[in-house]
């Protein structure tokens, strides 16, 4: 959200920070510098047939510094939670030069994640590793509407207790990412798709299967156990973004609801986008089960951010939060008071005060009184 744009402020890259240790295969863990890519990570994994608990299509380009300041949490965020919760050991800059580590009940690693930047620079991370899977299904399944979907998502987690991923796809998007990626539709319809993976050391695929055919509001589905089958169905989530890129510039909206809203916030989407600027394009996609929808709105000019205010009055109204795992940078700062409380910004400001007194890491984001 803005948040590495320079305002009057110096850029620092830290993609020269890439080192990548030794894994220990006892821990498991992994040290890597802030600058080593989500990708090379995960070859060094696969390697010593482990494997890293958080996953993004960006995995070429992200960075472990970059997700540890968003507090990225991704694709297998539902089974083993977001950045904070894979790191064991971090190395930070504060704004005075000074070093700061992880010791033993202090938790710093709780403190910056999800900071973007504003408390410290991560320079190094210990990653805690997690089993390599040897069995994958997966399977892409219409349902009526986003009721239909939560209540399948509650059921998938129920039933399948190595549930891997959960991955929301409206109608729009299903049918852009199909056409970049020479598809064809697997189904039409309005109602959305739901991407479900499981993931262990057995066959999975007759336990997915049984799923499906007790799943409420099922229209159709799509399964596969293969790798070219699941890179096929995985290829219609993950080519979202880019697919969208092709119809305009689409102003990004990470946000968070509880699941008990996510139906009513998405029938009141269309409508209040609309309002905001006729004719205007949404597209919605994202990690159903943990409540984090990315809604994605093509027509309005980059600059214009009526249908941006309209749309996160919506999330606040139902309950939910204006940044997910994209942060709030500079983009967002100016909306930050609906989703905080005054007493919540306070001890933002008293940790940015006692970190960093002179302000000089990232200035302006996560600051309400920024523009």
């Amino acid at each position: 959200m803005a948040g590495a744009v320079p305002h009057d402020a110096v850029v620092l890259s830290t993609t020269g920070l890439d080192t990548l240790g030794e894994i220990d295969r006892e821990a498991p863990a992994l040290t890597a510098g802030a600058g080593v890519t989500l990708e090379r990570v995960q070859g060094a994994t696969a390697e010593a047939v482990l494997a890293f608990g958080v996953d993004l299509a960006a995995r070429g380009s992200a960075t472990v510094g970059g997700m540890i300041a968003t507090d990225a949490g991704g694709i297998h965020g539902l089974r083993y939670g977001s950045m904070r919760r894979q790191v064991v050991g971090l190395e930070a800059v504060l704004g005075d030069g000074s070093v700061v580590r992880e010791l033993p009940g202090r938790d710093i690693v709780g403190l910056l994640a999800g900071s973007e930047g504003t408390l410290a620079v991560v320079t190094e991370a210990r990653l805690r590793l997690v089993p390599r899977w040897s069995h994958r299904a997966t399977a892409l399944v219409s349902v009526d509407d986003l009721a239909d979907a939560v209540v399948a998502t509650a059921q998938a987690r129920a039933a399948l207790p190595d549930l891997d991923a959960i991955e929301l796809v409206d109608a729009p998007s299903l049918e852009l990412a199909a056409a970049r990626a020479g598809q064809s539709v697997p189904f039409r319809g309005a109602g959305p798709a739901l991407l479900i993976e499981t993931a262990g050391n057995r066959p999975m695929l007759d336990e997915l299967s049984a799923l499906l055919s007790t799943m409420p509001g099922l229209r159709d589905a799509v399964a596969a156990d293969d790798g070219p089958g699941r890179r096929r169905l995985w290829a219609l989530r993950e080519g979202i973004t880019e697919s969208i890129a092709t119809v305009g510039i689409p102003h990004k909206l990470d946000v968070g609801l509880p699941l008990g809203s996510l139906a009513t916030f998405a029938a009141a989407l269309g409508p209040t986008v609309e309002a905001a600027h006729p004719g205007a394009r949404v597209f919605v996609f994202g990690h159903l089960a943990l409540g984090n929808l990315h809604v994605n709105v093509v027509g309005p000019a980059p600059d214009d951010e009526t249908v941006d205010d309209a749309v996160l009055h919506l999330v606040a109204e139902h309950g939910g939060q204006i940044a997910a795992e994209h942060g709030i940078g500079h983009a967002k700062a100016r909306w930050l008071t609906l989703g905080r409380s005054p007493e919540e910004l306070a001890v933002l400001a008293t940790n940015k005060h006692a970190l960093d007194p002179r302000g000089v890491l990232n200035p302006g984001v996560l600051d309400p009184g920024a523009r």
